[in-house]
């Protein structure tokens, strides 16, 4: 892949949110705001974005950023292996222990980097390094998306019986907890859909890719199928809004619309393709990435032309123009992540599908 400046010119706003520490979590419009720290959370996330661009460029300087989030979350990590999570502009932890979902993605992170082809053995083994800890402390789970996060990263792990075992482990989990809220009009796996939605199929179709259970294509299509319902509106991806969410037998909140969203939402798609080999779902994912890019509910791009970030979501008004790491992440990650699978072009600044590869 090439790499023309206009396109990744979220890499430049990516290292202007990045300093010794790590990536800052928020900013005021495009400006890192030190006082909000940094979260491991984001440091696992933009560990994800760095491995990619790696693979892609094998440039050092994306290498030194996986070195630097790498470094993040080993400073995060608890000797019972799970992780803190918020940290203040004194590098100094605010927690003990932070969220069960902090966890998963943490194993999102380390599986996705510790399966590059591309990344250095000795990085490596440093990811093998924190996830000994992990598994030599492994815990049940309660949060149904620690659970997701956590499948979708051991994944991506060599298949040695204990992980095969803590995959479908954790993956019947959610399938008794669907079984448990699915109800007639409402295909889910709990009484409501608030954030990182899309994680619950996804976890599912890599699972099956894995064990061959059929209960478990059939929930993650079950499920994906009634997400799509919920999450388009005519030919655009809709997010549900993060101000009041989705609640069993309620209307979905309107806004904010949140771009990470449109990012997992999209990844789950291509897992899906992966799997059906169906062209709906390659188009789905080409319709989640055109969201940041003006195929939305207020025809708005929020990348912002002349920093190349990406703004923090839409609201009633318009656009967040606040420029946090979560955002850049979020649509560096699915631009990549496209982009392997489809040649894009621009159209009156908005990206369709050209062609499969």
């Amino acid at each position: 892949m090439d790499f023309p400046d206009k396109e990744f010119g979220f890499i430049d706003y990516m290292f202007t949110l990045t300093d010794d520490v790590g990536i800052f979590q928020h900013s005021v419009y495009g400006i890192p705001d030190p006082r909000k720290g940094y979260t491991t959370d984001d440091n696992c996330r933009a560990l994800i974005l760095a491995v990619m661009l790696f693979e892609t460029s094998k440039q050092k300087e994306y290498l030194r950023l996986v070195s630097k989030y790498l470094s993040f979350i080993l400073n995060a990590q608890n000797e019972n292996g799970k992780f803190k999570n918020f940290m203040n502009y004194n590098r100094e932890f605010l927690e003990k222990e932070g969220s069960e979902d902090c966890f998963g993605r943490c194993l999102w992170s380390l599986g996705r980097t510790i399966s590059s082809p591309a990344i250095p053995e000795n990085i490596k083994r440093t990811c093998q390094h924190i996830l000994n800890k992990i598994l030599e402390n492994w815990t049940s789970l309660e949060s149904p998306r620690a659970k997701a996060y956590s499948i979708v990263g051991m994944s991506y792990l060599k298949g040695t019986e204990d992980i095969i075992r803590h995959i479908e482990t954790l993956s019947m989990d959610l399938v008794h907890l669907y079984e448990q809220y699915k109800d007639t009009g409402w295909h889910w796996f709990e009484k409501s859909m608030t954030y990182g939605n899309a994680f619950f199929p996804r976890s599912l179709f890599r699972a099956y890719s894995i064990l061959k259970k059929e209960v478990l294509l059939e929930t993650a299509k079950e499920s994906m199928d009634f997400l799509e319902k919920v999450t388009f509106k005519n030919d655009y991806f809709k997010p549900i809004g993060c101000n009041g969410w989705l609640y069993k037998g309620k209307k979905a909140a309107e806004y904010d619309e949140q771009p990470i969203e449109a990012s997992e939402t999209l990844l789950a798609y291509l897992d899906c393709y992966e799997i059906t080999k169906d062209e709906k779902h390659l188009d789905k994912a080409v319709q989640c990435f055109c969201w940041y890019t003006g195929h939305n509910s207020k025809g708005l791009s929020l990348i912002d032309e002349q920093t190349g970030a990406c703004y923090d979501g839409l609201n009633e008004n318009g656009l967040n123009y606040n420029q946090g790491s979560e955002s850049i992440i979020s649509y560096g990650i699915a631009f990549l992540e496209i982009s392997r699978r489809v040649k894009l072009i621009t159209i009156g600044g908005r990206w369709f599908k050209k062609d499969v590869f």
